[in-house]
Order: structure tokens, then sequence, then C-alpha cells
């Protein structure tokens, strides 16, 4: 007697309850009466159509039955593509993640559906279903044996991609996991690979890898474009990537505080006079870095101190909406760090205050960078008035930048907005201190922060 652990023991025993016969049963459900008394007697499995028939006659849901089918009708000898595909195909219709993440690693016992099963998570990335396609990129990831081929690096490589959030933490693990690959990778991806290291690295204030990233991107694509030209290779021309390389370099002296280092590389990406005979997409790159090496010379002659070219800046970010928020982030920087006023420029800009995302004339600007700007921006806003005795309106601005911490999860904002607080906590009325501590308990939720105390 065949028990009901199974899905044929399931149909037995509702045939018996509802005293019907497999012609009956047949009928009711659309499939070939001789088709189904094979598979009650075990002689031929069902098809993924046959099951979902069975599952709605029965009066179960969608996928039911579907962990049992993988035991049962795909891996009871060896799975063959056909069936397999199609029931990781209704997994994802069903959003069954689950049971396709468990019959892809079964598949993946046997190597050769490896191709297989990185061209389905390829056309789930290519349709923008994210999810589904990180679950078999994992799975052939953890199984490749081939410890050097192109296919594992790309896994890790869109691994990578969707695991970037607003986390810092997690991301600095996203970084470390991908990071032994990239040199692995096809030239199609690996640049464009080498930009994303760049900006979540200098989202979490890595200045030195940013730096060391830059330079070995910078030699790949300076040999790719003396041997090709004007060759596209990722997403951007060729001349981007190199004067990229150039513009990150500034940012990791910069952000370090060696200005004329910095300088140095803007000299080398403002006007690129070595990219002969440019292309329509390539005079749109040198436009938009001719443009940032502008804004960066007003940025670092202000952040040493010199507030003379200030009234110039303003003008020049007026008429450059795209310069406006990275310019008050290091106005503010710079105006705390030399105690300058700089009161009638924020409030001609107070309406940038508020986070939205970044773009330029290229491209939108990295999410994760921006969101660092801002919490530093904010943290930056709290000083200034705080310095300037507004200490109400400082500390909400600290409370700001801490609340956007904890949300990316920035151990140095958190740790630099609770410092800041502490020391003008005697000044805090009533409702900025509730806000404080209700923050406070946040950040105890978070595991690495248990320690911090409500006072």
């Amino acid at each position: 007697m065949e028990t009901t652990a199974t899905i044929r023991g399931e149909i037995a025993r509702y045939l018996q309850e509802h005293g019907l016969t497999i012609t009956q049963f047949a009928k009711i459900s659309s499939i070939n009466s001789g088709s189904l008394s094979s598979i009650l007697n075990g002689n031929r499995p069902m098809s993924m159509n046959q099951l979902d028939l069975i599952t709605a006659c029965i009066g179960f849901s969608e996928g039911h039955f579907y962990e049992r089918y993988i035991f049962e009708c795909i891996f009871h000898t060896t799975p063959d593509w056909r069936r397999l595909g199609a029931f990781l195909q209704r997994c994802i219709e069903l959003d069954k993640l689950d049971c396709m993440q468990l019959a892809a690693r079964m598949a993946m016992e046997n190597i050769t559906y490896a191709p297989m099963l990185f061209e389905l998570a390829e056309l789930l990335y290519n349709e923008k279903n994210y999810k589904a396609a990180a679950v078999l990129y994992e799975c052939v990831a953890e199984s490749e044996k081939f410890q050097h081929s192109e296919r594992l690096a790309l896994c890790h490589y869109r691994l990578f991609l969707q695991r970037l959030s607003d986390n810092q933490e997690s991301n600095w693990r996203a970084v470390v996991l991908f990071e032994p690959y990239i040199e692995r990778l096809e030239e199609a991806y690996q640049l464009d690979a080498y930009v994303e290291l760049i900006n979540v690295n200098g989202s979490l204030g890595q200045w030195d890898k940013v730096n060391d990233l830059a330079i070995r991107m910078g030699s790949k694509a300076m040999i790719r474009y003396q041997n090709q030209y004007n060759e596209y290779i990722g997403n951007q021309p060729l001349v981007f990537y190199i004067l990229y390389s150039y513009l990150a370099r500034e940012n990791s002296y910069g952000e370090r505080g060696d200005y004329e280092q910095a300088l140095s590389y803007t000299r080398l990406y403002e006007r690129p006079d070595w990219i002969k005979d440019p292309t329509e997409d390539e005079c749109r790159v040198i436009k938009q870095f001719n443009e940032w090496a502008e804004a960066n010379r007003y940025l670092f002659s202000i952040l040493a101190g010199d507030f003379s070219i200030l009234p110039d800046y303003v003008k020049y970010i007026e008429s450059s909406e795209d310069e406006i928020f990275v310019a008050l982030c290091h106005i503010v920087l710079a105006a705390n760090r030399h105690r300058f006023s700089v009161e009638y420029i924020l409030e001609r800009f107070k309406q940038h205050f508020i986070y939205k995302p970044q773009k330029n004339q290229i491209s939108s600007i990295n999410v994760h960078v921006t969101l660092n700007q801002y919490t530093r921006l904010l943290a930056e806003l709290g000083i200034y008035y705080l310095n300037a005795k507004q200490q109400n309106r400082g500390l909400s601005y600290i409370l700001d930048s801490f609340e956007y911490s904890i949300r990316i999860k920035s151990d140095n904002g958190m740790l630099r907005c609770m410092g800041i607080f502490e020391q003008f906590r005697h000044a805090a009325t009533e409702d900025i201190l509730n806000r404080y501590n209700e923050l406070i308990r946040d950040v105890q939720k978070l595991s690495v922060y248990a320690w911090s105390p409500v006072v």
C-alpha cells in the first residue's frame, strides 16, 4: 500500500476518500487515463503540468507538492534538464525560491548542470529578476570546481552587485567576498566592476584601497585604449575609466588632506589632450570631467582655508545643479575646520539639505557614496550650529545624522554622533534627549553595539 507521504499516495488517498476511479479522476483533472494509471503504478514520473493539474483537482494550493516532486520525480534517477528546467521555471513563477534552491543544489552534485543553471541565472538577471538569479548564482558559485573559470567570477560579480545595500556592514562583507575574483572576470565586465569596488570602498572610507584599485583600473584601461583606441569594453568609453582612475586617486588624497597631491591628479583628467579625435560619447565624458576639475579646484582651495574664492564657488554651483550637494558637504566641513561663517550660503541652499539621489551628465551617482556624504553633511551641519551656540538646532542635525548612520550601519557615523551629543548633552531639551535615547535603543538592537548604555 502506497504511503500518503508520497504524491502518488496522496492521489490514492483522495481517490479512496471520494470513491473515484482512475478514469473518473482522469476526466476531472484533464489528464489522460493511461498516463494517470502509469503515474499511480510508479511506471513513469509525472510532468510539471500534470502535477499542477492534480494539485488543483485535489484542492491544494499551487506548488503544494513541489518539495516532494524534487525527490520523487526529478532526482529519483539521473535528472534530465528538460524536466529540471521546467520545474525551476515554475518555481520562479510561483516565487517558491526555497524549492528552486533545493533543486539547484541537488543538480549541482553533477557539475555538467552548471552551464545550464548559469544560463538560466543570466536570463533571470537580464529580466531584472535579481532575487531568483542570485539563488542560482550562489548554487553555481558554491559548486564550481574550476576555480579560475570566468563563469565563477561572473557569478561572484552578480552576487556582489545584489548584496550591495544601504548597510555599510554588509557592503564591506560583499567587497571582501568579491574582490578576489575581479581579475578573473571577462574584460567586458572587469572595468565596471573596478568602478563599483572603488565607489563602495570610498563610501566606507577605505581611501588607501580606493587608490590601489584606481591604479589597477587605470593601467588596464590605458593599455586597452592604446591598443584599441575608441573601443567600448564596459558601459562607458575606455577613456572614462582612465579619467575616473585619476578622479578616484584625487579623491583618495583629498579625503586624507593632501590637497597638493590631489590637485596633481586633477590636472591629469582636466584636459586629456592625449585623446585624439574623440567620439561624441568621449566628448561627453571629457566635458563632465572638465567640469569636475573646475569644481574640485574650488573645493580643495576652500578645504585648505582659502575662503576668498567662496563667492566664485557659489556662483559656479548656482549654475551647476549637479555640484550643489557635494559643494555643500565640503563648504560646511571647511567652515567647521577653519571656524568661518557660511550662514548666507546655508540659507540660500537649505532646500538641498533633504536627501535625494544625485546624478551627473554621465550617469547617476553611486547611492552608497551619496548616503555616506549625506550622513556626514548632517553631522557637519550639527557641528556648525553648535559652534554658533544654536544648541537645539545643532543637536537636531546631529540626531538626523545619527539616524542615518544607524540606517546604513556606519560605525564611524554612529560613534561620531554619540560622542558629539554626549559633549553637549547638558544643553539638550527634553524632546531632543528623548529622541536621542530612542536612537540609542535602536543602536542596542544591532548586536555589535549591545553595550551602548541608555542614560
